[in-house]
C-alpha cells in the first residue's frame, strides 16, 4: 500500500477537487514530501512552526509550506518556494511533482478564515540537508508514514472548545510532537486515497 509505485499510481489517477474561487478567499499551498529510505518504508517531511503571536497554528507540527505570494505563477509553485525558504529542500531539482490533493478550507480555533490550503505530493531523490529558517520554522524532521497509515500512532488529542473537553485525532509521534488539526486531515486524506482501490476494481475481503 505504501510502496513508491502505489503512490505514483494512486495520485495519478485523483482528480482533485477545488474550492470555488472567491474574492475574499486567500489561498495557500503545502509540500507533502515523501522519501524512500528503504522499500516500503516511506517518511515525510514535517516541521514544528515557530512561536508568534499573530500565527493561529503558532508552535504546531505541519507541512512545509505558505501563502501565495503575488510573485507565484501558480500554488504548486507556492508549495516549491516555501519548502526551499523554510527547510532548504529545492523541489525542482531534488524532488519528482507526483501530484496534489483535494482543496481543505482552513479552519483555526474551530472556524474557517476565510483561507484555502492546496496540498501538493513530491516524491525526494537522493538525500538533502535540512537547512532551518529558524523565524518560521523550530524544527524539521522525517517523520515514518506507515505507522500512520496503519494506526498505532492514533490518539485523542485534547482541545477545549466553548467551554467542552474535545478529543481531536491525531498522530503522536513522540511525547513533544503531536500532528493533529490541518496536518492530519491532509495526511489523512493521503491515506484514505492509498487505501482506496482503483475505480472499478472490488475490494476482495480476506480470509482469516
Amino acid at each position: 500500500m505504501l510502496a513508491e509505485d502505489h503512490l505514483r499510481a494512486t495520485l495519478g489517477r485523483l482528480h482533485p477537487r477545488s474550492v470555488p474561487h472567491e474574492d475574499d478567499l486567500r489561498y495557500a499551498a503545502v509540500a507533502t514530501v515523501i522519501r524512500y529510505p528503504a522499500p516500503d518504508d516511506p517518511e515525510v517531511l514535517l516541521i514544528r512552526r515557530s512561536h508568534h503571536p499573530d500565527d493561529p497554528w503558532s508552535g504546531h507540527m505541519a507541512l512545509p509550506g505558505g501563502r501565495r505570494d503575488p510573485a507565484d505563477p501558480s500554488l504548486h509553485d507556492t508549495a516549491i518556494r516555501e519548502t526551499a525558504e523554510e527547510v532548504g529542500v529545492d523541489l525542482i531539482q531534488q524532488g519528482e511533482a507526483l501530484g496534489r490533493l483535494h482543496d481543505v478550507e482552513a479552519i483555526a480555533k474551530a472556524k474557517r478564515v476565510g483561507l484555502v490550503i492546496a496540498p501538493y505530493v513530491f516524491l525526494l531523490r537522493g538525500e538533502v540537508t535540512l537547512e532551518v529558517d529558524r523565524s518560521e520554522v523550530a524544527e524539521a524532521l522525517w517523520a515514518p508514514l506507515r505507522p500512520m497509515l496503519e494506526g498505532s500512532l492514533d490518539a485523542p488529542f485534547p482541545y477545549r472548545y466553548q467551554g467542552r473537553d474535545l478529543d481531536l485525532p491525531s498522530f503522536r509521534l513522540d511525547a513533544q510532537r503531536v500532528v493533529w488539526g490541518l496536518t492530519h486531515r491532509m495526511l489523512a486524506m493521503l491515506f484514505d486515497e492509498l487505501r482506496s482501490p482503483p475505480a472499478g476494481q472490488d475490494v476482495v475481503p480476506t480470509e482469516t
